[in-house]
């Protein structure tokens, strides 16, 4: 018996899958099917093209374009369309070209206008081509091919190029020359050159940028001649800025908004950059005209527009700069103004002034002009070597008269004024020498206006230079507080002393270091008034053990009662009081009785009898009287009986003369003196920090750190650095001469 034996492991195999299809009828396609539908779209195109597409189903023609790019006659339906459009596009040409001049550029509008709408609704006619056959060849889509085809067919015709770009500049040109011209046609035949580039300004550079540019320089580059040779700087600059501004609205109103860089780059190299140093440099009506006579207008034009030309502004400041220096030259040079300081620091206020409005409201506050200014002025006030002394007297004379019914608010502004010279001094340091020699007086003489203001003052310059050029200025203050505190004392003492002066004595003490040197021969005083000195130095020498009085006759000032034809009381000078008493002994004297009698030095002596007998108070009568009054020493002096005045109380001003050579160069000798000591004290500061420098390192490091008070000379920072080698502050580098070690 045969049989299959089956075990574990073995399979059942799989029945085949059931696969179950649609029944599909096989349809025959109409063989013509494709050249009757594009028949049919070909016509529907045409009549867009005649504007009579209202009669046409777009749904329909859509359906029939879609089954033709479906069933892959994409390329057929393509191909046609461009001939048809090209075919058209032909005879648009024909008619554009045979258009007359005068409405060439409308109906190139109309046609351009008509052919977007058409290209539009063929576009959307054809959509599915777009989406699907257009996108997979890789070939302009169907507007883009429109704008193509109308590039080439018209916008570039042998017959219609030319002519629009003749004709566009034609009309521009007209517009320039003041004529009236319709812009939205210009507008629309720019935008239509910016649309055929598609998606680049290609055609719209090309075909008209480039030659409008061109013409655009041709037309400046001779209008800006016959301008410059027929009018003068301001109105040239009227006229540019007027044409300048003319260009921006024609960008604004149909051209490309990035011809407008290019534009203006002609328009300003014409118009500006090519004559701007003939503008610049115009007699009467050019930059030294309009800065001499505060044409604020016109350099404000001037700026404006020269800032759009790469070396424009550069040009201008150097003209400027160059002007400044030449009028601040003359101006601190003059012999006749230098020798009023009041007028010679006046007028550098008025100029400084003059210029910081100019760079405010002409110059639009421009840093580099600012910058370039202030280096100039700089030079300028430190040419003449008597600025710092001046600048001191002008504040000397503010400060004790000049400020009078002034508000706090108009001094703060003068001393500012004046802060903005001190900046530009140099030599800060004279400053401050003769400053506190004019404050001395002020304070000893009780000439000071206001208080307020002269500590105002002082707290400006303590900003600018710090608390070491102001602490003894300050110090001078305290004295003078003090001073007023020790008299309420002494009067105190004399009253517990039971002692009655002959005299009413006011006395000032005076710290020596604070004030500056008063080297005065003794004078011979009253004895009425030296008992009441021995009184004073009796009483301050009670708790003052070590210290030591020096009597200044030469800074006092005494009330003296004088009986003429009636009775007055004169303010005078210590020196003045000792003349005059010199006159309780006998009616007439001569210069050289004077000066022995009284002990009075030589030239105080001077300035006293001129003020007694040449001022406006003649208390003394000099023989001889010369036309220019001076005092000989073989003049003879008379007391003046039948002096008059209206006044009970009359004050003899002092003589203000002129610092004379031996005092300045006494003064600039102990400015030198101070400056070596402050030159070593920097070098030794420097080397301390530093321990090792060159020379030309230290030199530089120096000269940084006293910049701020004076420049200091080389030379001299040399002759310092000798001195503090010998003085072994300093030792040379063994293997290098050029170095310096610090010795501690």
């Amino acid at each position: 018996m045969s049989g299959v034996a089956g075990g574990a492991g073995a399979g059942v195999a799989k029945k085949p899958a059931i696969n179950i299809k649609p029944f599909r009828t096989q349809v025959q396609m109409d063989p013509n099917y494709a050249e009757k539908t594009w028949t049919l779209l070909r016509n529907a195109i045409c009549e867009i093209h005649k504007q009579n597409a209202s009669c046409l189903s777009f749904e329909e023609l859509y359906r029939n374009a879609y089954n033709m790019v479906l069933h892959k006659y994409g390329d057929k339906l393509y191909k046609g369309l461009q001939e048809v459009v090209e075919e058209h596009l032909r005879n648009v040409a024909e008619v554009v070209a045979s258009t007359p001049d005068d409405v060439f550029l409308i109906t190139l509008n109309k046609v351009w206008s008509d052919h977007k709408v058409s290209q539009l609704m063929i576009r959307d006619i054809l959509m599915y081509m777009d989406r699907v056959y257009v996108l997979h060849q890789n070939i302009p889509c169907v507007y883009d091919l429109g704008l193509q085809l109308f590039r080439d067919k018209i916008a570039r015709a042998p017959r219609i190029k030319d002519r629009i770009r003749n004709l566009m500049l034609a009309t521009i040109y007209r517009e320039r020359t003041g004529e009236v011209v319709d812009r939205s046609v210009l507008k629309n035949v720019t935008q239509m050159l910016i649309d055929l580039g598609i998606s680049s300004h290609s055609v719209y550079e090309k075909d008209f940028e480039q030659p409008f540019l061109e013409a655009t320089a041709d037309f400046y580059k001779v209008e800006s001649q016959e301008f410059i040779t027929s009018n003068n700087c301001s109105d040239y600059l009227k006229k540019a800025e007027h044409r300048i501004r003319e260009e921006m609205d024609r960008v604004a109103q149909y051209l490309d908004n990035l011809t407008q860089v290019k534009l203006m780059q002609v328009v300003e190299q014409h118009l500006l950059t090519a004559h701007m140093r003939t503008l610049l440099e115009t007699e009467n009506s050019g930059l030294v005209y309009m800065l001499k006579n505060d044409k604020i207008d016109d350099l404000q034009r001037m700026y404006s527009l020269l800032s759009r030309v790469g070396e424009g502004l550069a040009l201008m400041r150097t003209l400027m700069v160059a002007h400044i220096k030449e009028t601040g030259s003359a101006l601190v040079t003059d012999v006749e103004k230098c020798k009023n300081s009041i007028e010679f620091v006046q007028n550098l206020i008025d100029f400084k002034d003059k210029y910081d409005l100019l760079l405010d409201r002409a110059f639009s506050k421009d840093k580099s002009f600012i910058q370039a200014v202030n280096q100039t002025f700089e030079s300028v006030i430190n040419i003449n070597a008597k600025s710092p002394e001046f600048l001191s007297l002008f504040i000397d004379e503010k400060l004790k008269k000049g400020l009078k019914g002034v508000t706090d608010e108009e001094i703060d502004i003068i001393l500012d004024k004046v802060i903005v010279l001190f900046r530009f001094l140099q030599d800060k340091d004279v400053f401050e020498k003769y400053y506190k020699q004019h404050l001395a007086k002020r304070l000893l003489l009780g000439r000071s206006v206001s208080d307020d203001a002269e500590r105002a003052m002082i707290a400006k310059l303590k900003s600018e230079c710090g608390y070491q050029v102001t602490s003894k200025l300050e110090g001078m203050f305290t004295d003078m507080k003090v001073s007023a505190d020790t008299m309420e004392g002494f009067r105190r003492w004399l009253e517990t002393t039971h002692r009655s002066p002959k005299l009413e004595l006011n006395v000032n003490v005076l710290t020596a270091g604070y004030w500056p040197a008063q080297l005065s021969a003794p004078a011979r005083l009253p004895s009425e008034l030296q008992e009441c000195c021995n009184m004073f130095t009796e009483f301050y020498m009670l708790n003052r053990n070590g210290r030591r009085l020096t009597w200044q006759a030469n800074v006092g000032t005494a009330e003296v009662k004088a009986m003429f034809l009636k009775k007055h009381e004169l303010s005078v000078t210590t020196y003045q009081m000792l003349v005059l008493l010199q006159f309780n002994e006998q009616n007439k004297m001569t210069f050289s009785y004077l000066q022995e009698s009284s002990g009075i030095p030589v030239p105080d002596l001077r300035r006293a009898l001129m003020s007694l007998s040449c001022g406006k108070a003649k208390i003394l009568l000099k023989t001889p009287m010369e036309k220019v009054p001076k005092i000989n020493e073989t003049d003879a002096f008379t007391f003046n009986s039948a002096f008059k005045s209206n006044l009970y109380r009359v004050k003899i001003l002092a003589v203000l003369q002129k610092e004379t050579v031996e005092e300045s160069a006494d003064t600039r000798q102990k400015v030198e003196d101070d400056r070596k000591h402050l030159i070593e004290a920097a070098i030794v500061r420097t080397m301390k920090a530093r321990k090792t420098m060159t020379h030309n390192q230290l030199i530089a490091e120096v000269t940084t750190q006293l910049s701020s008070r004076f420049m200091p000379n080389p030379v001299l920072i040399k002759k310092r650095i000798e001195s503090l080698l010998e003085r072994e502050y300093l030792a040379r580098d063994a293997t290098n001469r050029t170095v310096y070690n610090y010795l501690a």
